[in-house]
């Protein structure tokens, strides 16, 4: 028997590990040996992540839950690898599988390796070479200590190349983001704004924003926003405000333009949904550029480097930085109707964990034998 650690701590990293199970699972119905535990770090608390959240996605509720709750950087790894060292102390499973780039990814894949415990890192080798932000250090930490990994592009390929990875431990394998959203795309679900809002197909824009360096200083997100309003010619901007975002508008008095609708954050089905029905979306998510390539739709995105190029150099996706003025002629380009068509680059086909799946079982299985 296969008994795999599967270590989720954000909202996100459900997305990318949902796939894996129901892929274990469909192993287990036909009568394979494998198994899995859940683990969730409790990380971040997420309000929307209630029981239909575990049911949109077709995954159970996780077996563990660690509850480390908010803190520091510091505090969050520590209690994480505290925690998660208890349950290994408990029983030690074959495999730790981590996802992303978040602390929990980082945190027990230490503890995972410090217990003898080998370490598989799904979205392994993708850099964005900003290291001032914390994702890049959990990144590049979590690669220098697994063991297997497995990689949504060739440039992550390359990466750990030339950071010394052997390439027998590399397997490209395409993107577990990207078969959720393909299993889940005829579930998409209509949000209530849409009609009470009076949307319409390709009438609107979505707009997400939260990374530190964009919405913490006031005056930049107050400039942020006026340039987004004034550029987008009177298309309704639909955004769903992250809690951080939300604080710096309450806490100095941002005024907001009638043209951006300001909503809670919404369900997975129902961003999507609107999402896929959009104009555009502006953000300065990693995540959400991927999901754009995939279903074709103009994306712009707010940071100076991303983690993600073949959104770029293939998909949807255009890098206009941080700078507020290049917003104008990007908008420009997109309201003429010049963006750029954009592909889905390899193996971004709903079929990542079955492959995932199918090295694992034979190497751990060619390990038994």
């Amino acid at each position: 028997m296969i008994l795999l650690d599967l270590i989720v701590g954000a909202r996100p990293n459900f997305m990318k590990i949902a796939p894996i199970i129901r892929e274990i699972n469909r192993r287990i119905d036909r009568g394979e040996t494998i198994s899995y535990r859940l683990v969730h770090t409790g990380q971040h608390y997420d309000r929307n992540m209630s029981g239909s959240f575990f049911t949109d996605l077709d995954i159970p509720e996780p077996h563990v839950n660690l509850n480390v709750g908010s803190g520091t950087q510091a505090e969050q790894t520590s209690g994480i690898m505290l925690g998660y060292e208890k349950l290994l102390d408990q029983q030690k499973p074959d495999l730790c599988i981590v996802v992303g780039d978040v602390t929990s990814t980082m945190a027990c894949a230490i503890t995972a390796r410090k217990m003898l415990v080998p370490v598989a890192h799904i979205e392994g080798g993708i850099r964005s070479g900003d290291r001032t932000m914390p994702e890049e250090i959990n990144r590049i930490v979590t690669d220098s200590i697994a063991d297997y990994f497995f990689t949504t592009s060739e440039t992550a390929n390359h990466n750990l190349l030339r950071s010394g990875v052997s390439k027998d431990s590399i397997f490209f394998v395409g993107n577990t983001m990207i078969d959720t959203l393909l299993h889940c795309r005829s579930k998409f679900r209509k949000p209530e704004l849409y009609d009470e809002k009076g949307l319409k197909e390709k009438g609107y824009i979505v707009f997400t924003l939260h990374r530190p360096n964009n919405v913490d200083n006031p005056a930049n997100l107050k400039h942020l926003l006026a340039e987004i309003s004034e550029t987008s010619r009177g298309v309704p901007l639909i955004f769903p405000v992250h809690p951080r975002t939300r604080k710096t508008l309450q806490n100095n008095g941002i005024t907001i333009s009638t043209s951006l609708h300001l909503t809670d954050p919404m369900s997975y089905l129902e961003f999507n949904y609107l999402v896929e029905r959009s104009l555009a979306v502006i953000t300065d998510s990693g995540g959400i550029t991927e999901e754009t390539t995939v279903m074709g739709v103009p994306c712009m995105t707010l940071r100076n480097s991303t983690e993600r190029p073949e959104t770029v150099t293939m998909g949807t996706n255009e890098l206009l930085g941080t700078n507020p003025d290049a917003i104008a002629p990007a908008m420009k380009k997109l309201l003429a109707g010049n963006w750029k068509k954009g592909a889905i680059p390899p193996l971004w086909d709903g079929h990542t964990a079955e492959r995932i799946i199918e090295i694992i079982s034979k190497l751990f299985n060619r390990k038994t034998a």
